[in-house]
């Protein structure tokens, strides 16, 4: 094992704690290293298909058998598109994982991590998120509440660019925004009438990463419309680390981005009760260097970064590293998705629209808001809508029972308007959602197999019951046609917003992070990604992560320049 010079902080991941972390701990003149994992990817220069149509992709993007073979896990979801964006998405053979019940682990080995295929929906949670646990009795209690986050939410907005509306609704603040992106007609027509028919349901498009407006950031420039997102934006439009926050730590000069750089394990100082820093093999070489910091902030992911704590075994925590109370692991959390109602909308036939909407309309929460109109007891906590409508493109022709000039007319013009409307709810904190290491089964570079056990209980399937009866009244409400309700299957995992393994709490006898995400028992050892979490909410998390992260990094900074670690 080589040795390697001190740094004053290491950063774990490239993805978006990564960077947000990277950004602020750089910014405050620290001089930073950044460990990713998986191969090294430069904006721009290493998107392949960021300009690719249809009918440039050999087959039509389809693989072969042979490839989807390396990919069953990933594609299982639904969101590896093929030679699309495959290339984004890792090998199943390459890095199995078990599952006692299936758990869809999506993952991008690389810099910039999945912040590159993101959904880019950036939406704050309120204090009715922070003292869920608290008032229902689930989980353990928030250390924190939305005054801790707000200026954080804010320099984070205003940093990456959210596209959105100001809505002045207490269970989803409003933010710093740029203009937001416009509703189709349909779309308007679907707000108007749940403007008039409900007092406390609202529509407006959801708010998104995308860059509309006049400001301007710096090596980025506006969304184009092209609803390439996954690909990879050569506008840089969309934020990723990659082209938004890892630049930024990059031109302070005091960052390093070592990729290919897999963290084993962090080590531990009896003596002193800090990390002395983390034990990295080279993915190519196979190599082991020790590099040594200051403060180590663990931004791998949810299960990247609970799996290097549990691999961090010493003396002192023979369970993983800050394990005193157990909870690492367990509270493992997603959420429940893919139910809601479709429809057939007539009336706009002469109305179309231009480009591709790399967004969806939102309708946040309106049930279990804390007053008796929104009261549900058919299960606690709530959800929200996302949804769109569009027209039918030449690809109904498939099914045509026509042919020759009257095919041709026909698929020429657009086909009918359709809407879609899907629910989006919160998983409660159940301390046998968990996630554990198989030591006895090592990968190539010998990290221990990690294996799932996490299902969805009762009270996520009575809400996605619920997501499928509110959305058809909604609908069948706007006088839409067809109304047909759905379920599609739906395993923790699959929506990619996995969370809560190493969560942040009050008391270090029942949770693995204090406030200001610090574990309890190693005061120089961050974790600012997904496994911090608490309660999931229903709001896609993202946001809340580099909030947490910016926060945690600017305290740690200081905490360092005082000589505290």
């Amino acid at each position: 094992m080589q040795k390697n010079e001190l740094y004053d902080a290491i950063v774990i991941g490239s993805g978006i704690s990564g960077g947000w972390a990277a950004k602020e701990l750089c910014e405050n003149g620290l001089k930073t290293l950044v460990l990713e994992r998986g191969r090294m990817v430069e904006h721009i220069k290493d998107y392949p298909t960021m300009n690719m149509d249809p009918w440039d992709f050999e087959n039509r993007g389809e693989v072969s058998p042979q490839q989807a073979k390396r990919q069953e896990k990933q594609a299982r979801s639904g969101y590896v598109h093929k030679a699309v964006s495959n290339h984004w998405f890792v090998d199943d053979i390459d890095h199995p994982y078990d599952e006692i019940k299936r758990f869809d682990w999506i993952r991008g080995y690389h810099v910039g991590g999945r912040s590159i295929m993101w959904g880019r929906q950036a939406l704050r949670f309120s204090d009715l998120d922070f003292e869920a646990n608290k008032k229902d009795g689930h989980g353990v209690d928030w250390p924190i509440r939305y005054k801790d986050l707000a200026k954080w939410y804010s320099k984070c907005e205003e940093f990456i660019g959210v596209a959105a509306e100001k809505m002045d609704l207490p269970q989803l603040p409003d933010g710093e925004f740029t203009p937001p992106i416009p509703l189709n007609c349909v779309e308007q027509d679907f707000r108007d009438k749940i403007e008039k028919h409900y007092s406390n349901r609202h529509l407006f498009m959801g708010r998104f990463a995308n860059l509309t407006g006049d400001k301007k950031h710096e090596g980025r420039s506006n969304c184009q419309f092209r609803n390439r997102c996954i690909r990879g934006c050569p506008f840089g439009g969309y934020f990723s680390s990659l082209s938004s926050t890892l630049p930024a730590a990059e031109r302070t000069g005091n960052m390093v981005l070592r990729p290919n750089s897999i963290v084993r394990k962090i080590s531990f100082d009896d003596t002193t009760n800090k990390a002395t820093g983390v034990e990295v093999i080279d993915r190519l070489t196979k190599e082991v260097t020790f590099y040594k910091a200051k403060v180590i902030f663990c931004c791998a992911s949810t299960v990247g970064s609970t799996a290097i704590l549990m691999n961090s075994i010493s003396n002192r925590f023979p369970n993983g590293l800050g394990n005193d109370s157990g909870e690492l692991g367990h509270n493992l959390m997603d959420h429940p998705f893919r139910a809601g109602a479709t429809a057939e909308v007539e009336g706009f036939d002469g109305k179309y629209y231009k480009g591709r909407t790399p967004a969806s309309f939102h309708i946040p929460r309106f049930k279990n808001l804390g007053d008796k109109e929104s009261e549900d007891t058919s299960f606690l906590r709530g959800y929200a809508f996302q949804g769109g409508a569009s027209r039918e493109n030449w690809q109904r022709g498939i099914a045509e029972m026509t042919y020759g000039n009257k095919l041709k007319e026909t698929l020429l013009k657009p086909g009918p308007w359709k809407i879609g409307v899907g629910g989006f709810g919160e998983c409660l904190p159940y301390h046998e959602n968990r996630m554990y290491l198989n030591f006895d089964k090592l990968n190539d570079w010998g990290e221990p197999r990690v294996i799932f056990d996490a299902e969805y209980k009762e009270n996520e399937k009575a809400m996605i019951a619920d997501m499928q009866i509110e959305a058809e009244k909604m609908l069948k409400m706007a006088g839409y046609k067809n109304v047909e309700k759905y379920e599609n299957p739906v395993y923790v995992g699959t929506t990619i917003h996995e969370m809560g393994t190493a969560r942040m709490g009050r008391d270090p006898k029942t949770s693995v992070l204090g406030k200001y995400n610090q574990i309890h028992a190693v005061p120089n050892v961050f974790v600012t990604d997904g496994a911090c979490m608490t309660s999931s909410a229903y709001q896609n998390p993202s946001l809340t992560y580099m909030a947490i992260s910016a926060r945690a990094a600017n305290y740690a900074a200081g905490q360092v320049k005082q000589n505290k670690f």
